[in-house]
């Protein structure tokens, strides 16, 4: 897909306004999604997502696991990592926004600037069509009380060319709720207003820039959100298609991208409202939670693309060896599989978190699902032990 020559580093960039600490955890384990897939491309990964058992796990399942993973434990260490890369003549594909004193434009496969600016989310009204566009508003600090009050339903995201830490979740607010409004609204100064959507079908469009600067479709996938309105996860194969107008249109939009010189995967997530009307909403141009299990399914069973299966993430306050072995029975069977992990016990990150990403996957729609929703109750069900099931 990226080429030779290529390294990928899916590490969001830690600001320097920021902590070291903040969102740290979230930035490992996206660092670490494409181990599983990465077979001879040189990966700049977190070393929390090589534990040896785990990459066993992976590779005794039949995906290519990465050969050429450049470990970190540490902030001085990813940039000593992404340096000797560099060094090493590699060319770097950043997923997130990176400064150009770690990387120089010249050693970027896509440039910082356009890789902000494509995944900020008030660049969406020039790259989609209007048609296929909700309304909002772009406002700053200021203007953002008059734009959401509380007597409306409207939807909040950030309005920025930096990665956050990688934690910039969409808040939902519905009328004549109380206001909370996100952590995002303290360190931002823009922010998008859109109007709140009933949605019928919510999908994930997968697409990917190969070499030769075309976008093509990966695969549809449906989502998963909880009340909040955050990812919690993707359903697979057989999935309701969405109308050819709007699929158009997405491929229309990554190429739009891929013309302006993006190159990877990406992810655009839209929906068909309750009234009909078709619109696009987010655009991920990375790799994304939806991206690593189409891969591993491609992998794994090819000719079975269409066929149902599920992704989840489980997450412990513990470590990954509780985690892989609470979820080892199931995956002694068939039809469960490992697409990533992190341990920050393998860091310097003084939180003890472990993560699994898992696919679910089978014959039947609903027997899948069945058999996610009890790994999730089963996980849940050893809260007493630290056990917790997150997106």
């Amino acid at each position: 897909m990226y080429g030779p020559g290529i390294a990928v580093c899916a590490r969001p960039e830690l600001p320097g306004t920021e902590p070291a600490g903040r969102h740290r955890h979230t930035r490992d384990v996206v660092s670490a999604r494409p181990i599983a897939v990465a077979a001879d491309t040189p990966v700049i990964c977190s070393s929390g997502g090589t534990d040896p058992d785990l990459l066993a796990h992976i590779r005794d399942s039949g995906l290519p696991v990465g050969t050429d993973l450049r470990e970190f434990r540490s902030e001085a260490e990813f940039a000593c990592r992404v340096t000797e890369a560099i060094s090493d003549g590699l060319l770097m594909s950043m997923e997130y926004p990176q400064p150009t004193a770690l990387c120089p434009e010249e050693r970027s496969l896509k440039s910082a600037h356009l890789v902000g600016h494509l995944n900020n989310k008030a660049s969406i009204t020039t790259l989609v069509d209007p048609r296929f566009q909700a309304g909002r508003s772009t406002v700053t600090r200021e203007q953002l009380a008059a734009a959401a009050p509380a007597e409306k339903s409207w939807v909040l995201k950030a309005a920025t060319d930096d990665a956050h830490g990688g934690s910039l979740d969409v808040y939902l607010h519905r009328a004549m709720e109380n206001i909370a409004l996100p952590e995002f609204t303290d360190v931002l100064d823009e922010f998008v207003v859109e109007e709140y959507l009933q949605i019928h079908d919510n999908w994930g469009l997968q697409f990917y820039v190969g070499t030769d600067a075309r976008a093509r479709l990966l695969a549809v996938s449906e989502q998963r959100v909880d009340v909040t309105g955050v990812y919690t996860g993707g359903r697979f194969g057989a999935v309701t298609d969405p109308p050819a107008e709007l699929l158009a249109e997405c491929l229309a939009t990554a190429q739009r991208a891929a013309d302006l010189g993006y190159r990877g995967l990406c992810s655009l997530d839209c929906v068909r409202t309750q009234d009909g009307r078709l619109a696009v909403l987010d655009l991920n141009f990375r790799i994304t939670s939806g991206s690593i299990p189409l891969l591993a399914l491609r992998s794994i069973r090819p000719d079975t693309l269409d066929q149902p299966a599920e992704s989840v993430k489980l997450t412990v306050s513990g470590p990954l060896t509780d985690l892989l072995g609470h979820v080892r029975p199931a995956l002694a069977g068939h039809g469960l599989l490992v697409v990533a992990g992190h341990d920050t016990a393998r860091t310097d990150n003084p939180v003890r978190q472990s993560a699994l990403q898992l696919l679910v996957f089978g014959d039947d729609p609903a027997e899948v699902t069945a058999r996610r929703r009890a790994l999730e109750a089963k996980t849940a069900g050893k809260a007493r032990l630290g056990f917790s099931v997150s997106a």
